[in-house]
Formats: C-alpha cells, structure tokens, sequence
C-alpha cells in the first residue's frame, strides 16, 4: 500500500503478527480468560488447578471435605463429567472445603465453575484464614441447568492456613462445583505479566528503512522520533478552581490530554433552583480544555442517589419529575452534544435507584435511549464503584453490573447505543486486592466493551504512592480497559485524599508517581542510527509520531508524520527522500 506523506512518501507494509513478549521475570503466564455465558459443560480448571489438590474431581471428592452442618457428594454428568455436590445445607457456608497454606505477600488467582440445582443466586468463594477471618475472593450469580464462572482472587497480607469454602444465601440449593483452581504469584511475577501485555496491547514494532529516490539505501542515515500524542487516554478531573488559577491551569495542561469535572456538569451544579439552569462554570472549564486540546467525558446526566439530587427534586411528585427529568437532559445532553467522548448517563445505578422508584423500573433504561436520540456519536457509560475495588460489595459484583448493562441495552430503542463499562475505582487505604481487580475487569472484558477507570483515587496511607502505582499500572496493562481518569489533584484546588501537588504546586510522592508513569507510558525521543541497510527496528507505543531523518552526506533533514494504530503489531515503512 502506498502512502504519500509531509516530506516525501513511502510505502507501508502491515502485517498482522504478534509481537513477542518481553519476559522480565520468569513466571506462570497469567489468563485473561472468562465469560458471563452460562455453559452445558465446565471448561478445565485454570493453571491446571494451581496449588488444588484434585481441582477437577477425578478422583472423585478425594481431598475435599464438608464445611458446617451439610453434606457432600459425587456428581456425573450424562457424559461422564465428575463434580462435587454440596447439599442438605441450611447456613450459607454450609458447603465443600479444602485446605491451602496462603504466604504472605502473594496474590492468589481464584476460578470454580459453579451452579445450583435450583432458580438463581448468588455463590461466592470465601476464605477462612486460621484466625477465623473471613476473606470473601469473589462471586457469581449461578443458575440451574449451567456452569458459570466465579473468577476472582486475594491479597495475602500474612501467611496462614486457609479453608476454601463457597457461600450462597440460598440454603435450599444444593451447590454444584468444578474444576477449581488457586494459582499463586509473587508480585514481581504479577508485575512481569503487566509488562508483558502492554508489551502486547500497548505497543506495535516499526522497521522504518530510508532511501533515496533512486531507491539505494541510506547508509547511516540519523532517525530522530518524536512521539507527539498517545492513543491511550490518561486523565485526570478538573473543578472549578482552573477556572481563575493559571498555576492550576498550567500544571494540568502540561500533563493531561483528558478530563472529568468533578461537579461541574451535574444536576445539583447547573440547577440549583427549578428553572433558573446556569452553565457558566461548566462551559468555562470546557471552553479551557478545547483551548488546550483536553478531551472531556461528560459526568454526569442523572445520579441516582437520592442524597445528590438538587433540593428542589428530591420533594417533587413522580408526574413532577418526569418533567424536571426530561427538562434537564434535554438541556444538558444538547448544549455538549459533538464536544464530548463519553457520558456517565446515570451515575451510581447499581446501588441505588431514586429515579426507579420515582419514575418505573425502566427510568434508567429510557435516559439511555433519549441522550442517544440527542448524541448519537458519544458513548454511553454506566458509571460504578466497588466493581474492582471491594469484593465485599455483592451490589457492584461484576456480573451484576453485566445484568443492569444487559437490561439496559436490550430495552427497545437502545440496540445501537455505543456503551461502555465505567468502573469509578475508589480504592480504601491498605494493599489493593489486585487480584480481584484483575479478574473483574477479566469478566467484564469478555463481552467487548471498552472498559474506562472513571474515577481513580487511593485512601490515605503511609504507602499511598505505592498502591496508586499498582492500581494505575493494573488498569494500564490490562487488555480491556481503554481510558484511565483519575479523580486526584493538587491542594489548592480542594483535593485532600489523594494529592498530587502541595500548595506550592510542588509533586507529593503519588505526584511523583503520576509524572513517572506518564513519561513511562509514552516513547521517549530518540536519536537513532541506521544501518548499512538504511534501516532501524524499534517498538513504539501506539499514538503519532513525527519522524526526522538526516542525510548523513549532506546533512539535509526531511520530516515525515507516522501513526502506529491499534490494529497493527508490525509495520515496515519505506521512507524515500530526495538526495
């Protein structure tokens, strides 16, 4: 394919091969695989079962024993597939358990396929440390007649022995489970898995080869590339202080390429009084970010926690609401209509429901389709905590966030709405459970959405910078997630959980980090020498680049312009340039 380009022209070569991955550190490769299908048979037990003694039941319910007060049996299938049934139950944890020695320091990698024998529910695995601490890893909403997927994980944060116990609130079932699996990992071995798959989603490899018109090959020819804008979107939010404060103004604008407003566009901000709608701080702070080429996700249309609805909503009669309702995302959805990449249409719609209970079961359902009738370019995202953050929450569980997204879009009109999957990423003080994380956005992945950190922060702690790393660089190097905005910033603009800058402007450590990464995450400039071949090989991340080469005879310098896109893992570029 030829291609004519600022400078002279060229002739690019795509072919769709993998890259190889840099393996830093040897370790087990970690798997990305999982599903929200429900399926007649189980799949085998990842990593062959890990550190599980007889993971997929060959030998029948040997290594297993009964917890609490049920019983356990041998199931098989029609086709001979052996299981372990637990039943007679009547305690949630009544169930079937083995014994593992946890170390500490280690993440543990968790998967069962699981299905009870009647209806619905939930099962989650839960491990009962020797202190009897519960530590919940997961869960998944089980069916009757299927196997489905509980993915999940857990942080050891010291070594003890552990029971393996699963856990549904649905007592009269009888628990169905199969090829288990528990795999450790240290975390330089988690650490090496994400390099290796930015290495994979991140990056494609370039052979770039100068020659002149004649078409001989450009001996020593000097290459000098700048990469001048990354595809992979790394914000942060942005409140009304960028408004009067150029130190605020200068400090973003020199990092970031996307943004949030914190409250800027919501309901409560642009509504205080019924009637009386003022934009002028909202279009402030999006007029800045078009000056400075930062792109905005719109947060948010509706929130569906009663606490944050405008005073004068809270009171209305549902007919009232209604119209107040349409009024507002009318108003809000056409005023930034085409200047937006993305909306949280209805923020916080798992663990609460005012418009539901106001308006009908379909409330939500009917926004979605009327924010596309009024912006059909941009996508529509279900904004959400706790989905990676805390396994603890049954409300944001994965698969509960897949069955409110399902619902959503499967509603008449909605089939050709673009979503995406907003995960806000609110991390508490203390290790993340990188683990959880992992396997969440693993399930989540699986049904092609893109996936956005919406909202990421880290509690207070001796080792914040630490763990904002780790959440940053898992959200980074996972295959799925395509945006990462973090709801941090600098003192002076009110931000006081995780602070990226003192009063001064000058970086605290989680500042620190956040300057490394965003240096990290982009190819740094380079000056490099071609062969006798007038060629050079380098791996670039994808995004645009602006491409130099010196003639080494003549010292002429001819620019060129090159896009290394998601699609391609491998290019050859011919780059002819006059004598």
């Amino acid at each position: 394919m030829m291609k004519m380009i600022a400078g002279g022209w060229l002739l690019v070569l795509h072919i769709s091969i993998f890259l190889p991955s840099v393996c830093r550190i040897h370790a087990v490769s970690y798997d990305y695989s999982a599903t929200t299908e429900c399926l007649i048979e189980p799949q085998r037990a990842q990593y062959e079962g890990g550190i599980i003694s007889n993971p997929d039941f060959t030998h029948g319910i040997q290594g297993w024993t009964v917890f609490g007060q049920g019983a356990v049996k041998e199931g098989i299938s029609n086709d001979g597939n052996r299981y372990i049934v637990a039943h007679s139950r009547s305690q949630p944890l009544d169930s079937i358990s083995q014994e593992v020695r946890l170390e500490k320091g280690k993440l543990y990698s968790f998967s069962a396929w699981v299905q009870i024998n009647g209806g619905r529910g939930n099962v989650a695995v839960v491990f009962k440390m020797s202190s009897g601490e519960l530590v919940r890893g997961g869960q998944v909403t089980a069916r009757n007649g299927c196997w489905c997927l509980l993915k999940g994980g857990v942080f050891a944060n010291i070594s003890s022995r552990a029971e393996i116990l699963f856990e549904s609130k649905t007592t009269e079932a009888e628990i169905w489970v199969d090829n288990v699996s528990l795999q450790p990992f240290t975390m330089e071995q988690w650490r090496s898995h994400q390099d290796e798959s930015i290495d994979k989603e991140r990056l494609g490899k370039v052979r770039f080869e100068a020659r002149y018109a004649n078409g001989t090959a450009i001996e020593g020819a000097g290459f000098s590339i700048k990469q001048t804008k990354s595809d992979f979107p790394f914000g942060c939010c942005m409140n009304y202080h960028i408004i009067n404060s150029t130190d605020y103004q200068h400090w973003f604008a020199l990092r970031f390429r996307h943004t949030t407003f914190t409250n800027e566009m919501k309901w409560y901000s642009t509504e205080k009084i019924q009637g009386q709608e003022n934009y002028t701080v909202a279009d402030a702070m999006v007029s800045f970010a078009q000056k400075n080429s930062i792109s905005i996700r719109g947060h948010n249309i509706f929130w569906d926690n009663p606490k944050y609805q405008p005073e004068w909503v809270k009171n209305l009669t549902s007919d009232e609401l209604r119209k107040a309702a349409e009024q507002r995302i009318e108003s809000v959805v056409s005023r930034y209509a085409g200047q937006l990449i993305a909306w949280d249409a209805m923020n916080e719609n798992l663990h609460f429901n005012f418009f539901e209970d106001k308006l009908g079961k379909n409330a939500t359902a009917e926004y979605y389709a009327r924010a596309y009738q009024l912006d059909p370019d941009t996508t529509m995202f279900l904004n959400e905590y706790n989905t990676i953050e805390d396994c603890r929450d049954e409300k944001a569980n994965p698969f509960n966030y897949m069955t409110k997204l399902d619902e959503i879009l499967s509603y008449p009109g909605n089939q050709g709405i673009s979503a995406g999957i907003g995960l806000q990423g609110h991390f508490g003080s203390g290790q993340p459970n990188l683990a959880y994380m992992r396997s969440s956005l693993d399930i989540l992945g699986s049904t092609g959405l893109p996936i956005w950190l919406t909202e990421v922060d880290v509690g207070k702690d001796p080792n914040q910078a630490e763990y904002l790393e780790q959440v940053l660089r898992e959200g980074h190097s996972h295959p799925a997630v395509k945006g990462i905005i973090m709801f941090v910033g600098p003192a002076n603009a009110g931000f006081n959980n995780t602070v990226l800058a003192d009063k001064d402007f000058k970086n605290t450590p989680a500042g620190d980090v956040v300057d490394k990464l965003i240096d990290e995450w982009k190819f740094q400039t380079k000056e490099i020498k071609a062969d006798g071949k007038g060629s050079i090989e380098i791996p670039l991340f994808h995004g645009d680049y602006n491409i130099t080469i010196k003639d080494p005879v003549s010292s002429s310098l001819t620019a060129f312009s090159y896009k290394m896109t998601k699609d391609v893992t491998r290019d050859t570029v011919h780059l002819r340039i006059n004598a």
